[in-house]
């Protein structure tokens, strides 16, 4: 008769048999690790590096100078210009202004009709060079520089560039004038710090350092230095660098007299505070792969302040009375109240740049048309699926809200009612925005978290893995296109995102618990509040990369349990590798499904906080390998 030790370890094995082996659809069953070779191999030049192998070919072959220079500042029509001309150096930025007459400062869009260098036949005053480097940006030689490309690493070397005796004047004039700019700038951000003293500079430190580790990956310059807390190339708290990390540059900052900081070390705490103060941590990656100085973070703050008095209702904010800190420093926290007045008024979202990872704060006009007949379209699939009626989701949740018992028992051929309402809802949402791909996120068992939540079990939250949450991804038959035309590596991509999905609900929850030990020792980002749109994301993120994912639409909402709300709790995505980007009006409508499920999720977790058993069981490998690797 077999022991009870023997049948428990027979049940060990067995469980740590099924941990070996491949969660990947196209190996079901198999063991994990053991493919003779990769199933894709990237190339060389896939995403970023490619992208600017083929900006630099095209800057090559133009017909001019100036446009050149336009397509090395857009990177080829990837980037708005004004995000590459915040990028420049001091003696860049004058160089391009006295060269082409193109500056950020220009009052309509940067780079759209640049002069001349030189005319032919004028012999040069001075020979500089234009190059790009591997980060994206726009290098320039200036008159008593060496070449680019013994202090840069370039894309495929640089170009020449004549100056005539008409641009070297203008140069030597605005140089001039911007140096002295730049003298006063660092020295009101030196007494702005020294009259915080010794402690308060710390705390500005530990609250910097914070934002790095909670915030996702940016690239931001002062002059010759790089601030980053992406990948290998760390220079902040990330990632790579643990909080107090001597290589962190913050970090050693820390009971270090302000004397011995240096000019940039010192504009870039300041900058750093101001873009926090406006809005919070998520503000830092309006300056991602930008210059920090005291002009451009003042010249964001501006345009966000024209932005948020556009919208009816609310205090006016004024203008800030000039960029000295002080000033900036009121307009920030200005900010920061009227856009907590904003909220329910007006819908916000970020536009993001991929190559840079620069992302951009917008208000949205109203819903239009378009909008209309997408939600419209969306809501006659669901009607037919799901036991609701309406032609709007403020229809459908009002009846939701009236009659939703049914979310926590079986329907649609799955455990409970909301997985059937979210896989509807998702399936509903690949048809009408003609999308490759859409998912939605979430936990698997809120009965756990109830539990957790009425004993303050925080460690306990912390502590839950992967598993613990789901996503569910739905993809378009014709998307096998991108992946070899096989319908069994599309499953293999669409398991990956899922995946992927389920690492974000894990990141962001910790961010929604009471600022404890545990809670802070565990890693997490800030939890997202608005939605964004994504443009040419196929750069730097490998699961992008692979997955091919170009235009994107992330909609994040919030879910009530047990009276506390948690932000970022599900969302609603929606992917396209290519064709046309995703728009404003395809975002308010996606927001607005991305509602129905939160509002779904909230009610299923009323009925478990009520005895009701509220499972997600779906949504696995195995989900998803029987939903889409058919042939």
């Amino acid at each position: 008769m077999t022991s009870r030790t023997e049948a428990g370890e027979t049940t060990r094995r067995a469980a740590m048999a099924k941990a070996r082996e491949s969660r990947r659809p196209s190996r079901l069953g198999s063991q994990a690790g053991a493919a003779a070779k990769p199933d894709r191999v990237f190339d060389d030049d896939a995403g970023f590096p490619g992208l600017l192998a083929r900006v630099m070919q095209q800057a090559r072959s133009a017909p001019d100078l100036p446009s050149t220079v336009q397509i090395l500042l857009t990177l080829d029509g990837h980037v708005p210009a004004d995000v590459s001309l915040r990028a420049l150096r001091l003696t860049e930025e004058c160089a391009l202004q006295a060269l082409f007459g193109v500056s950020w400062r220009d009052v309509e869009e940067p780079g759209g009709h640049l002069a001349e260098p030189a005319e032919p036949g004028e012999p040069s005053a001075f020979v500089g060079e234009l190059g790009l480097t591997h980060g994206g940006r726009l290098v320039v030689r200036v008159p008593s520089q060496g070449p680019l490309a013994t202090e840069e690493q370039l894309v495929d070397g640089a170009l020449r560039v004549p100056w005539s005796a008409q641009a070297l004047a203008e140069y030597t004039a605005l140089i001039g004038r911007e140096r002295l700019r730049r003298v006063e700038s660092v020295a009101a951000c030196r007494e702005w710090l020294a009259v915080a003293g010794g402690r308060g500079r710390d705390d500005l430190l530990e609250q910097l350092k914070s934002a790095a580790l909670r915030t996702a990956p940016f690239v931001l310059y002062q002059e010759e230095k790089r601030y980053t807390n992406f990948r290998e190339r760390n220079t902040l708290t990330g990632k790579t660098l643990w909080p107090g990390h001597p290589d962190c540059a913050l970090s050693s900052l820390q009971g270090i007299p302000l004397d011995l900081w240096s000019d940039s070390d010192v504009v870039v705490v300041v900058c750093l505070t101001l873009l926090v103060r406006s809005v919070g941590f998520a503000r830092i990656e309006e300056a991602n792969g930008t210059q920090l100085a005291l002009d451009h973070v003042g010249e964001l703050l501006e345009r966000t302040r024209r932005m948020y008095e556009g919208v009816p209702g609310g205090h006016t904010v004024a203008p800030a009375a000039s960029y000295r800190v002080e000033d900036l420093n009121t307009l920030a926290v200005a900010l920061r109240e009227r856009r907590q007045e904003l909220t329910g008024t007006v819908q916000l979202y970020r536009e993001i740049h991929g190559p840079l990872m620069h992302k951009i704060e917008r208000t949205a006009g109203p819903r239009e048309e378009t909008a209309r007949r997408l939600e419209e379209q969306l809501c006659a699939r669901l009607t037919e699926r799901l036991p609701l009626r309406g032609a709007t989701f403020d229809e459908l949740t009002a009846g939701l809200q009236a009659a939703h018992g049914w979310l926590a028992g079986p329907h649609g051929g799955f455990t409970t009612g909301l997985e059937s309402l979210v896989y509807e809802t998702v399936a509903a949402a690949v048809e009408v925005f003609e999308a490759d791909f859409a998912m939605s996120r979430g936990m698997r068992s809120l009965p756990q978290l109830i539990t957790a939540l009425r004993d303050q079990d925080w460690t306990r939250i912390t502590k839950w893995d992967l598993p613990h949450f789901f996503c569910c991804v739905v993809a378009a038959p014709e998307a096998r296109r991108y992946f070899g035309d096989s319908a069994a590596q599309l499953a293999d991509a669409a398991w990956s995102m899922s995946a992927r999905m389920q690492y974000n609900s894990w990141h962001f929850i910790a961010g929604n618990l009471p600022k404890v030990p545990e809670v802070e020792a565990r890693d997490y980002f800030a939890p997202p509040s608005i939605p964004d749109i994504a443009y040419y994301s196929d750069q730097h993120h490998h699961g992008h990369v692979a997955a091919r994912v170009r235009f994107s639409i992330r909609s994040p909402q919030p879910v009530e349990v047990l009276g506390r709300t948690f932000n970022g709790f599900i969302d609603l995505r929606l992917l396209r590798c290519e064709g046309r980007p995703f728009d404003e009006q395809d975002l308010l409508t996606a927001h607005r499904a991305s509602a129905f499920v939160a509002k779904a999720t909230s009610l299923m977790a009323a009925l478990a906080a009520a005895g009701q058993s509220a499972e997600v069981t779906a949504f696995d490998t195995a989900w998803h390998a029987a939903t889409i690797a058919v042939d």
